[in-house]
Protein backbone atom coordinates (compact mmCIF):
# COMPACT_ATOMS: atom_id res chain seq x y z
CA UNK A 1 0.00 0.00 0.00
CA UNK A 2 1.29 3.67 -1.17
CA UNK A 3 2.20 5.76 1.47
CA UNK A 4 -1.07 7.88 0.35
CA UNK A 5 -3.09 5.15 0.82
CA UNK A 6 -1.96 4.42 4.27
CA UNK A 7 -2.74 7.66 5.51
CA UNK A 8 -5.91 8.33 3.93
CA UNK A 9 -6.56 5.39 5.85
CA UNK A 10 -5.62 6.91 8.99
CA UNK A 11 -6.99 10.00 8.42
CA UNK A 12 -10.73 8.67 7.99
CA UNK A 13 -9.83 6.32 11.52
CA UNK A 14 -9.10 9.16 13.12
CA UNK A 15 -11.50 11.46 11.65
CA UNK A 16 -14.36 8.19 12.90
CA UNK A 17 -13.49 8.93 16.34
CA UNK A 18 -14.12 12.52 16.27
CA UNK A 19 -16.85 12.25 15.07
CA UNK A 20 -17.66 10.51 18.06
CA UNK A 21 -16.92 13.28 20.66
CA UNK A 22 -20.09 14.90 21.79
CA UNK A 23 -19.98 18.87 22.24
CA UNK A 24 -19.65 18.30 25.85
CA UNK A 25 -16.13 16.35 25.34
CA UNK A 26 -14.62 19.22 22.90
CA UNK A 27 -15.54 21.85 25.54
CA UNK A 28 -13.95 19.84 27.94
CA UNK A 29 -10.82 19.47 25.87
CA UNK A 30 -10.45 22.78 24.74
CA UNK A 31 -10.44 24.39 28.29
CA UNK A 32 -7.79 21.55 29.54
CA UNK A 33 -5.69 22.17 26.17
CA UNK A 34 -5.96 25.79 26.70
CA UNK A 35 -4.90 25.52 30.54
CA UNK A 36 -2.13 23.28 29.13
CA UNK A 37 -1.12 25.28 25.84
CA UNK A 38 -0.72 28.41 28.22
CA UNK A 39 1.31 26.99 30.70
CA UNK A 40 4.28 26.37 27.58
CA UNK A 41 7.21 28.70 27.44
CA UNK A 42 7.42 28.68 23.74
CA UNK A 43 3.74 30.55 24.09
CA UNK A 44 4.42 32.46 27.20
CA UNK A 45 7.33 34.14 25.59
CA UNK A 46 6.11 34.77 22.01
CA UNK A 47 5.43 38.11 20.88
CA UNK A 48 3.36 37.16 17.39
CA UNK A 49 1.50 33.68 17.47
CA UNK A 50 0.45 31.90 14.43
CA UNK A 51 -2.82 30.04 15.58
CA UNK A 52 -6.06 28.49 13.27
CA UNK A 53 -9.74 28.76 13.96
CA UNK A 54 -10.80 25.19 15.36
CA UNK A 55 -14.02 23.43 13.79
CA UNK A 56 -16.53 20.73 14.71
CA UNK A 57 -14.89 17.90 16.82
CA UNK A 58 -10.54 19.34 16.08
CA UNK A 59 -9.40 20.26 19.52
CA UNK A 60 -10.66 23.82 20.27
CA UNK A 61 -8.29 26.76 19.84
CA UNK A 62 -11.40 29.71 20.46
CA UNK A 63 -10.33 29.89 24.15
CA UNK A 64 -6.26 29.99 23.42
CA UNK A 65 -7.08 32.58 21.00
CA UNK A 66 -8.69 35.05 23.24
CA UNK A 67 -6.16 34.06 26.16
CA UNK A 68 -3.09 34.70 23.89
CA UNK A 69 -4.56 37.99 22.87
CA UNK A 70 -4.82 39.21 26.75
CA UNK A 71 -2.18 38.56 27.49
CA UNK A 72 -0.74 40.87 24.75
CA UNK A 73 0.32 38.85 21.81
CA UNK A 74 0.11 39.39 18.29
CA UNK A 75 -2.26 36.22 16.95
CA UNK A 76 -2.34 35.47 13.45
CA UNK A 77 -5.15 33.38 11.68
CA UNK A 78 -5.37 32.11 8.14
CA UNK A 79 -7.22 32.76 5.36
CA UNK A 80 -7.40 30.02 2.96
CA UNK A 81 -6.64 30.93 -0.70
CA UNK A 82 -7.81 29.37 -4.38
CA UNK A 83 -4.55 26.90 -4.18
CA UNK A 84 -4.94 26.03 -0.93
CA UNK A 85 -2.00 28.52 0.16
CA UNK A 86 -2.81 30.42 3.29
CA UNK A 87 -2.80 33.95 3.74
CA UNK A 88 -2.53 35.82 7.53
CA UNK A 89 -4.54 38.31 9.37
CA UNK A 90 -4.63 39.44 12.82
CA UNK A 91 -7.03 38.36 15.11
CA UNK A 92 -9.09 40.89 16.91
CA UNK A 93 -11.62 38.92 18.67
CA UNK A 94 -14.34 36.37 18.19
CA UNK A 95 -16.51 38.94 16.94
CA UNK A 96 -14.10 39.74 14.09
CA UNK A 97 -14.54 36.25 12.56
CA UNK A 98 -16.18 35.84 9.44
CA UNK A 99 -17.78 32.60 7.89
CA UNK A 100 -15.52 30.73 5.14
CA UNK A 101 -16.84 27.89 3.83
CA UNK A 102 -17.12 24.56 4.90
CA UNK A 103 -17.34 25.39 8.28
CA UNK A 104 -14.24 27.76 8.68
CA UNK A 105 -13.88 30.98 10.16
CA UNK A 106 -11.92 33.76 9.44
CA UNK A 107 -10.11 37.08 10.60
CA UNK A 108 -12.14 40.17 8.48
CA UNK A 109 -9.37 42.24 9.36
CA UNK A 110 -6.34 43.24 6.33
CA UNK A 111 -4.75 40.35 4.80
CA UNK A 112 -1.14 40.67 5.35
CA UNK A 113 -0.08 37.91 2.83
CA UNK A 114 1.53 34.37 3.23
CA UNK A 115 5.04 35.45 4.53
CA UNK A 116 3.50 36.77 7.16
CA UNK A 117 3.79 33.59 8.89
CA UNK A 118 7.93 34.71 9.13
CA UNK A 119 7.29 37.19 12.09
CA UNK A 120 5.94 34.07 14.23
CA UNK A 121 7.65 32.91 17.24
CA UNK A 122 5.40 30.01 17.27
CA UNK A 123 3.05 28.24 14.89
CA UNK A 124 -0.16 26.44 16.38
CA UNK A 125 -0.64 24.16 13.28
CA UNK A 126 -3.82 21.42 13.49
CA UNK A 127 -2.77 17.78 13.20
CA UNK A 128 -5.31 14.73 13.59
CA UNK A 129 -2.19 12.86 15.28
CA UNK A 130 1.52 13.12 15.91
CA UNK A 131 3.68 10.41 16.49
CA UNK A 132 6.88 9.78 18.88
CA UNK A 133 9.03 11.48 16.44
CA UNK A 134 7.44 14.71 16.21
CA UNK A 135 6.01 13.83 13.02
CA UNK A 136 2.12 15.14 11.86
CA UNK A 137 -0.08 14.04 9.71
CA UNK A 138 -2.69 16.56 8.95
CA UNK A 139 -5.92 16.42 6.67
CA UNK A 140 -3.99 16.18 3.67
CA UNK A 141 -4.82 19.62 1.60
CA UNK A 142 -0.92 20.37 1.59
CA UNK A 143 -1.61 23.95 2.99
CA UNK A 144 0.66 23.47 6.51
CA UNK A 145 3.32 21.51 4.49
CA UNK A 146 3.43 24.64 2.47
CA UNK A 147 3.61 27.27 5.21
CA UNK A 148 6.56 24.97 7.01
CA UNK A 149 8.28 25.38 3.73
CA UNK A 150 7.88 28.43 3.88
CA UNK A 151 9.83 29.19 7.08
CA UNK A 152 12.26 26.53 6.25
CA UNK A 153 13.31 28.22 2.83
CA UNK A 154 13.55 31.70 5.29
CA UNK A 155 15.88 30.24 7.83
CA UNK A 156 12.73 30.50 10.46
CA UNK A 157 12.58 28.75 12.96
CA UNK A 158 9.88 29.48 15.46
CA UNK A 159 8.17 27.12 17.74
CA UNK A 160 6.19 24.68 16.22
CA UNK A 161 3.37 23.35 18.59
CA UNK A 162 -0.06 20.94 17.69
CA UNK A 163 -3.04 20.64 19.32
CA UNK A 164 -4.56 17.07 19.84
CA UNK A 165 -6.99 15.11 21.38
CA UNK A 166 -5.90 12.44 23.69
CA UNK A 167 -5.72 8.99 21.68
CA UNK A 168 -4.47 11.04 18.87
CA UNK A 169 -0.45 10.70 20.41
CA UNK A 170 1.01 7.61 18.08
CA UNK A 171 3.80 5.44 17.44
CA UNK A 172 4.36 6.25 14.16
CA UNK A 173 2.63 8.08 11.20
CA UNK A 174 3.09 7.99 7.38
CA UNK A 175 5.93 9.89 6.71
CA UNK A 176 7.40 11.65 3.56
CA UNK A 177 10.51 13.57 2.71
CA UNK A 178 9.31 16.60 2.99
CA UNK A 179 7.29 16.06 6.69
CA UNK A 180 8.82 18.18 9.24
CA UNK A 181 9.30 17.31 12.74
CA UNK A 182 7.21 19.67 15.71
CA UNK A 183 8.30 20.72 19.19
CA UNK A 184 5.72 19.27 21.06
CA UNK A 185 2.23 18.55 20.66
CA UNK A 186 -0.44 19.35 23.19
CA UNK A 187 -3.33 16.87 24.57
CA UNK A 188 -5.92 17.23 27.41
CA UNK A 189 -3.89 15.14 29.61
CA UNK A 190 -0.32 16.61 29.35
CA UNK A 191 2.63 17.76 26.69
CA UNK A 192 5.05 15.59 24.98
CA UNK A 193 8.31 17.39 23.83
CA UNK A 194 10.17 15.96 20.56
CA UNK A 195 13.70 16.47 20.69
CA UNK A 196 14.06 16.01 17.29
CA UNK A 197 11.95 18.55 16.46
CA UNK A 198 14.16 21.57 17.71
CA UNK A 199 14.96 22.26 13.77
CA UNK A 200 13.53 23.06 10.57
Amino acid sequence: MSTDAVKRTLRQDLLRVRSGLTGDDVAVAAEQLARRALALPELADAGTVAAYVSVGAEPGTRALLDALRARGARVLLPVLLPDNDLDWAAYRGPDSLIPAGRGMREPDGERLGPDAVLDADAVLLPGLAVDRRGLRLGRGGGSYDRVLARLAAAGAHPSLLVLLHDGELLDAVPAEAHDRPVQAAVTPSGVTRFPAGAAL
